[in-house]
């Protein structure tokens, strides 16, 4: 052989390894939340679980972006995973999903909400999402009730509970209806303050003391979960008990929650991601709803605040923290 033949052989082949390492390259996913890599950790964890249950052979790379909180970055960071060419945008909460679908219309979102989809724009429908997005979503009322439910057993002779609500959540307002609602269906005098920063807590338990409140219901949103020790730390040195709506808020110190088990969520999340990169569109994948709810009780706040836990709720309880 010649040889300019075999030189150009050879630059033949390594073009042709070069084209199939390109081609079996794993797409993208980018990773959105207004929380931080610390608060979503356990939720990160979770959600790659669920990617590799879709049996990709090559794990695909995933690019986070975190706003630790600030709203303000969301539109910069997912300019940067539109840049990046991702494949598709993991949502993590609504915030995040309707910035990723104002931001990137042509990139395909899974999102985690926990407000309603459909009122959120996110989708058509839950069973046809119709457009370029799909995820899991959590719809509020009856966890609220049920939230409520546990204050009365917990502190049966409150008179005022105190619903804390962030104010720029995308879900905020419906929330504080569902809550109105579920107080007014059980004869529950509620009264509703909204947090727009964490300097706004200090003031809000003021209130609390002066007002005599002797119950709080913690809303959902990353305000929230972002300074969970703050809130904590807040409650136990002015003995107010409160119910939070995630686990993470009772491993902090405080002393009971209830809602969905965040993990599972976005195991599916994960799942859909998969199977979006194997081909399947947003469009077919309905909206999907968590299965499973936990209770979480921590006995050793109970203790601190005065209380005690009635063995029916205990009974009742998925977790108890000594």
């Amino acid at each position: 052989m010649r040889r300019r033949e075999f030189i150009t052989l050879l630059g033949g082949a390594a073009s042709c390894v070069a084209l199939t390492a390109r081609a079996q390259q794993a797409p993208a996913i980018g990773f959105l939340s207004i929380r931080s890599a610390e608060n979503d950790a356990k939720l990160v964890t979770a959600f790659k679980k669920g990617l590799d249950e879709t049996g990709r052979r090559t794990p695909p790379s995933i690019e986070y972006r975190f706003a630790e909180g600030d709203r303000g970055r969301l539109t910069a960071l997912a300019a940067e995973l539109t840049r990046q060419h991702v494949a598709i945008i993991v949502a993590a909460d609504g915030a995040s999903a309707l910035t990723a679908m104002r931001e990137a219309p042509s990139i395909a979102v899974v999102f985690f909400s926990g407000g309603d989809p459909v009122k959120l724009g996110l989708v058509a429908s839950f069973n046809r999402p119709g457009g370029n997005a799909t995820g899991v979503t959590v719809l509020g009322h009856s966890i609220v009730a049920k939230r409520l439910e546990v204050l009365r057993e917990m502190v049966p002779h409150h008179e005022q509970v105190v619903y804390l609500s962030e104010w720029n959540n995308p879900s905020a307002e419906a929330e504080i209806a569902e809550v109105t609602d579920a107080a007014r269906a059980i004869g529950q005098r509620v009264r509703v303050l909204v947090m727009k920063g964490s300097g706004d807590f200090a003031g809000a338990f003021d209130d609390m003391t002066r007002s005599e409140a002797n119950a709080l219901l913690v809303g959902a949103g990353p305000l929230f979960t972002n300074n969970r020790l703050m809130m904590v730390d807040l409650a136990a040195q002015r003995k107010i008990p409160a119910i939070y709506s995630a686990r993470e808020f009772v491993d902090a110190g405080g002393l009971a929650s209830y809602g969905a088990d965040l993990r599972e969520a976005f195991q599916q999340v994960g799942r859909y991601a998969g199977r979006i990169l194997a081909g399947e569109k947003p469009a077919d994948l309905p909206v999907t709803q968590p299965t499973r709810f936990e209770l979480v009780i921590n006995l050793k706040a109970a203790k601190a605040n005065g209380l005690t836990v009635p063995p029916s709720l205990l009974a009742r309880a998925d977790e108890v923290i000594e």
